[in-house]
């Protein structure tokens, strides 16, 4: 008897980490896109590709921004044909090279009149440098798209009402702050074990949700609003780099429990892109296609600005 008590009380214990976890909430607007334009970074696989897909289902010109040609290319190929709009196009964009980044917004904005959505998706777990010295998991996750965003605001600005949906995850909420190691040393942790590389993956998602804090208040009267988002527990190539014992813990975990497919994980990205009325939640942090409040360091003006300052200088912005 005791047995059955036990298997009852794992299967609900599961069923409740199920539902609030990995099942996922659906985008129900209507929204159609035709004669929009949307940029998806890291859109040849995974969340970024399903939310590509789902935004050329509904009549948008789609930018895959990829550092990858071939995978790039055959993911293009692919929405294509799968969504029957020929308007999805590949373009480089290495976000580990600033020169990769401004080559990107520049030739964007030569060859395309119009930019509604841009949705910072791209994001890595892996050790090593990008090509101007910052830590990987910082360049890619937070300095390239905070370069991106910043060469793109013109034309977003232009294009009014528009969009910047920034992908975070839940793991922000472990992350901090460490202002003197990103300026003595470009990155947010030292250290390349995978557990550090997990850390810096938490801070860098911190960055996202306080670039997103930060953007809104710089960005009030110009009709452009900005979301970050956690969108759910998704098995993708995010942690392929990572091979250590630590990973190999986590990704089997992930393999049990976190069974949320891609398309159920782009939801609340398109949730943030096309849903009507949210525009007064410009700023905020969403999970499950719900505005979720956030802790207190990751909505703090001061940290929020002092992050943006330092962003800017090592990006030349200023």
């Amino acid at each position: 008897m005791w047995i059955f008590l036990w298997i009852g009380l794992v299967l609900g214990v599961y069923c409740v980490f199920h539902k609030i976890y990995v099942q996922r909430k659906r985008c129900t607007s209507t929204v159609t896109l035709h004669g929009k334009t949307a940029i998806v970074t890291g859109s040849n696989t995974g969340i970024g590709r399903a939310t590509a897909l789902a935004l050329a289902l509904r009549g948008a010109t789609v930018i895959l921004a990829c550092r990858s040609k071939q995978r790039g290319e055959e993911a293009a190929r692919i929405i294509r044909t799968e969504s029957g709009n020929d308007k999805v196009v590949f373009m480089h964009l290495d976000l580990a090279s600033l020169r990769s980044v401004r080559a990107f917004a520049e030739t964007f904005l030569k060859t395309e009149t119009r930019l509604d959505l841009l949705i910072n998706n791209a994001g890595i777990a892996a050790p090593g440098h990008t090509e101007d010295g910052f830590g990987l998991v910082f360049g890619v996750n937070h300095i390239g798209p905070f370069l991106l965003t910043n060469l793109l605001l013109g034309r977003l600005k232009e294009c009014a009402p528009s969009r910047v949906v920034n992908i975070s995850s839940c793991g922000h909420d472990i992350g901090t702050i460490d202002f003197n190691c990103i300026n003595t040393h470009k990155t947010l942790e030292l250290g390349s074990t995978d557990m550090h590389i997990f850390r810096n993956y938490c801070h860098s998602k911190l960055c996202n949700v306080l670039f997103t804090h930060e953007l809104t208040k710089r960005l009030r009267g110009t009709n452009v609003t900005c979301y970050s988002l956690h969108p759910g527990s998704v098995k993708t190539e995010l942690g392929r780099n990572l091979n250590g014992w630590y990973m190999v813990v986590v990704k089997f975990i992930m393999q049990m429990l976190f069974q949320t497919d891609v398309i159920s994980g782009s939801q609340t990205t398109l949730y943030c892109a096309l849903q009507e009325g949210i525009e007064h939640l410009s700023g905020r942090y969403f999970s499950d296609c719900e505005v979720q409040d956030v802790k207190p360091e990751a909505k703090d003006n001061e940290i929020a600005r002092k992050l943006w300052d330092i962003s800017e200088k090592l990006c030349n912005l200023t």
